[in-house]
């Protein structure tokens, strides 16, 4: 256990600007489900309308607590549309934020009333919703981090288990200031905290940052309402007060968090405050005090030491002199392992006869994973694109963390040298594929086995295919492959299995494949190599084209000068139709009038009788 020692005092107001001077942080609220932005009582707050962040179904919207924003719809994601879904929002800015999502009951009578799934921000699994949680006005019913956004955007995830559809409220991306929460060395970028608890010990009800009139840089943080540690072992105490040091950066915390406390009793003078949490865990602790007894009036008189699971965190703790007066809030912070599942705040007086403290915070201390080279990504949302995946795959979100959900069908590596996973295999075999494997498979230039047998994809074989060095298994059977082996697999020198069968392949092998390669091979149209037929002249690509194109000419012209001829023939039978019925009365006439000629001829010579000559 290490503990680092935060004193919010005047000293900090050297080191940071106050929030006053500064611009205001960035805030994105989105009111899921809903079709237009929406305006909440009594702060007027805005919540934008949920339009193409994500997939899903809206709904009208049961709220489970009355800390629930007052919406009136949520989005929730059937299981039939995969496993994992998730929010995507882009143009966020580089810095360090307050995500915040709480979570809904789909206002129908056919649905699981209280769903439990997990759920992850930045691919880190933050949170798994346990059996109750809508029965609770407290933390359970959202989970909410402190984590740094590096590229632009924000993936929050929520993955099925099998109990119900998730379905998810609002959404809240508050910015908080740079070094907000910063616990000591171990705390940079890669840090994620995860809110366990935070308590107002003394306060009336729950309260909001926003409802302290707390400065916005604070993040619009939950205060559940700690009214006792347990009975006859304490009282409450409030005043009206100024507390100063209160609102300071980076953390800016209300004023009015500090105007209550709980007080420990004669009859019980140690304050203890214990909490369930998940064992083998780190977390970051901060206590906030200020001393508000007015039977207190100045150094010495309360004194007490910090006890956590039993281990001395502070020892003699006087709030008067270490804030540097009465009415100055003082905070404190350690980090601490936890093997159990319970964590014990406990604070002993060693002057003095009572204990107070003003408010608890516990975060879980998470180390942000590692995400998914971001070439492979795109790589394969072209992939699940073009090859038709099915929807309830899913494939949403990074395709390796958070590791407890990866993608079905992507098997995962993590490249030390690099820090970044990697994928490394792919089995998608009888998955119902029916689309074209596309030449952007070569962009998952770590993959060692691709399956995809058993499924319907079409078009040919990628070349590109050639380029992924480390490939050793290749199964691409019974598929509805066509046209030629492409020569670019004969570059893989490390492929062990090559399955090409049950497609329609055609052409010749590379003969740097080698027959061995052909795992179970049966081909008809394929020559070559040993085993299938010799190969014929092979032409090129572009004699190919040619002759084609030729073999069309020729067909055309060939069409063309039947269609001539037709014609022409049957031109020359018309006007021979049209000639013969002209001449048909002229013929019928020369006819009559030779008859008549001879018959005139007959008559004269019988007149005159045989000549005579002289």
């Amino acid at each position: 256990m290490f503990a680092h020692l935060f004193l919010l005092l005047l000293s900090f107001a050297s080191a940071f600007s106050p929030s006053a001077s500064r611009n205001a942080p960035y805030v994105m609220r989105i009111s899921c489900g809903a079709r237009e932005n929406v305006h909440t009582l009594p702060t007027n707050t805005l919540w934008f309308k949920d339009f193409a962040y994500t997939g899903g179904v809206p709904a009208n919207a049961t709220t489970p607590s009355f800390i629930s924003p007052p919406l009136n719809t949520l989005r929730y994601f059937p299981l039939s549309e995969g496993p994992e879904n998730c929010y995507i929002i882009n143009r966020v800015p580089k810095r360090h934020y307050s995500v915040r999502v709480f979570f809904g009951l789909v206002k129908e009578p056919n649905f699981d009333s209280e769903p439990l799934f997990d759920v992850s921000v930045e691919g880190t699994q933050m949170y798994s919703l346990r059996s109750g949680w809508s029965n609770n006005d407290n933390e359970q019913v959202f989970v909410e981090a402190l984590v740094f956004l590096k590229d632009g955007s924000v993936s929050l995830c929520f993955h099925s288990t099998g109990h119900g559809d998730p379905a998810i409220l609002s959404i809240e991306i508050l910015q908080v200031d740079d070094k907000a929460y910063n616990f000591g060395p171990k705390w940079d970028q890669g840090i994620i905290l995860r809110t366990a608890k935070r308590v107002s010990c003394g306060a009336k009800k729950p309260k909001f940052d926003v409802d302290y009139s707390g400065d916005r840089w604070g993040g619009d943080r939950f205060w559940d309402s700690l009214h006792t540690f347990g009975q006859n072992s304490d009282h409450p105490l409030s005043v009206e007060n100024s507390i100063k040091q209160a609102s300071k950066s980076p953390n800016f915390y209300p004023e009015g968090l500090y105007q209550s406390a709980l007080v420990s009793t004669d009859s019980q003078p140690d304050l203890e405050y214990s909490l369930d949490v998940d064992a083998n865990r780190n977390y970051s602790i901060w206590l906030h005090f200020a001393e508000i007894d007015q039977s207190v009036t100045g150094v010495g008189q309360r004194i007490f030491d910090i006890l956590i699971n039993g281990d001395i965190a502070f020892k003699d703790v006087d709030i008067v002199k270490m804030s540097g007066g009465l009415f100055t809030a003082l905070v404190l912070n350690t980090t601490v392992a936890v093997n159990g599942r319970t964590l014990t705040i406990t604070m002993q007086p060693t002057k003095g006869n009572h204990a107070i403290i003003s408010a608890i915070e516990v975060f879980e201390v998470l180390l942000a994973e590692s995400k998914t080279l971001s070439d492979e990504v795109r790589a394969l949302q072209k992939l699940k694109s073009a090859l038709g995946l099915p929807v309830r795959l899913g494939w949403n979100g990074d395709p390796c963390v958070p590791q407890q959900h990866p993608w079905s069908g992507a098997d995962c590596l993590f490249d030390s040298s690099i820090r970044k996973w990697v994928i490394d295999g792919l089995g998608l075999d009888n998955q119902g594929l029916r689309g074209f494997l596309p030449n952007d498979i070569s962009q998952l230039r770590h993959l060692q086995s691709i399956n995809l047998s058993g499924n319907r994809i079409r078009g040919a074989i990628p070349p590109s295919l050639g380029s992924i060095a480390g490939l050793e298994i290749l199964d691409l059977s019974y598929n509805s492959f066509n046209g030629s082996i492409p020569e670019s697999l004969g570059q893989l020198t490390s492929l062990r299995k090559l399955s090409l069968n049950g497609n329609s392949l055609s052409g010749r092998v590379p003969s740097a494949l080698g027959g061995r390669l052909l795992h179970r091979a049966s081909f008809k149209c394929l020559c070559g190599i040993p085993g299938l037929r010799t190969c014929g002249p092979q032409l090129s690509v572009g004699a190919k084209i040619g002759i084609a194109l030729g073999a069309c000419v020729a067909l055309l012209l060939l069409v063309i000068c039947s269609i001539c001829w037709c014609k022409r023939r049957e031109n020359i039978l018309r006007a021979q139709r049209i000639a013969a019925a002209r001449e048909a009365p002229y013929a019928k006439a020369r006819t009559h009038f030779t008859r008549e000629v001879q018959m005139g001829r007959s008559r004269t010579a019988a007149e005159n009788g045989p000549s005579l000559l002289s």
